[in-house]
């Protein structure tokens, strides 16, 4: 099978841009794009211009305010019913609107997404919903599987969390699986998580794994192949 690179950023602002611009521009020099995950209610005018020249821009749900009422203030979509999910999510694509920006779909802070958010996402009439495991084509009901893979974590085995990132990448393109690496802004200002990354995408290259936005996997159909032989860089820097 022919494995699917994507690639997400998340918690771009007007401080941390030249950071997120780097790395974008790294990503392209690899004949990558870049997905960016886009909170409307936390950007500021400079993001929303570089946001407007992104690859592929997915609403990664509004304000990440937690709702109280749940119990361990869970991520802003993660239990929201549909009415209310339905609220937020015209507040934020006012503000996408008001950006002058065109989107591809839709994600829940920590990618998480209730069943009422993903019917208020299709409702308002976008095409795909991803959460934690899977991407929805809300047209055609296909799921595309994939977990997210990324570096979240506190300092505690840091080197162990960058290898692990390496290897779970090259092993899943060399499965012929879809790779999604989500990488927050906060990792690009580590200089072991910023390299872990791009030692990932490259090692996904390296194996076979085909670049594609969130929007160009709908559709796809993965073709049988010979697999990859397993490749990582010689080290990961910390």
């Amino acid at each position: 099978m022919t494995a699917r690179l994507v690639v997400s950023l998340s918690g771009t602002s007007d401080r941390t841009l030249p950071a997120s611009a780097e790395f974008a521009d790294e990503l392209s020099t690899r004949g990558v794009p870049l997905t960016v995950l886009f909170a409307p209610g936390l950007t500021g005018p400079e993001t929303n211009t570089w946001a407007r020249t992104a690859d592929s821009v997915l609403v990664h749900g509004w304000n990440h305010a937690a709702n109280p009422a749940v119990r361990r203030r869970r991520a802003e979509f993660a239990a929201l019913p549909a009415h209310e999910s339905a609220l937020r999510l015209t507040a934020a694509m006012s503000a996408v609107e008001r950006a002058g920006l065109v989107v591809d779909g839709f994600t829940g802070p920590r990618w998480q997404v209730s069943q009422g958010a993903r019917g208020a996402v299709r409702a308002r009439g976008l095409r795909l919903c991803a959460d934690q495991v899977d991407v929805h084509d809300l047209v055609t009901g296909i799921r595309h599987r994939g977990r997210v893979q990324s570096l979240r974590g506190g300092e505690r085995a840091e080197m162990v969390r960058c290898f692990a990132l390496v290897l779970s990448a090259a092993r899943t393109a060399r499965r012929g699986g879809l790779l999604r690496l989500a990488v927050d802004v906060t990792d690009l200002q580590r200089p072991g998580h910023r390299q872990a990354v791009l030692d990932a995408v490259d090692t996904a290259l390296d194996s076979g794994a085909v670049p594609s936005t969130y929007l160009g996997l709908l559709g796809t159909i993965l073709v049988p192949e010979q697999r990859a032989p397993l490749t990582l860089p010689d080290r990961i820097r910390g």
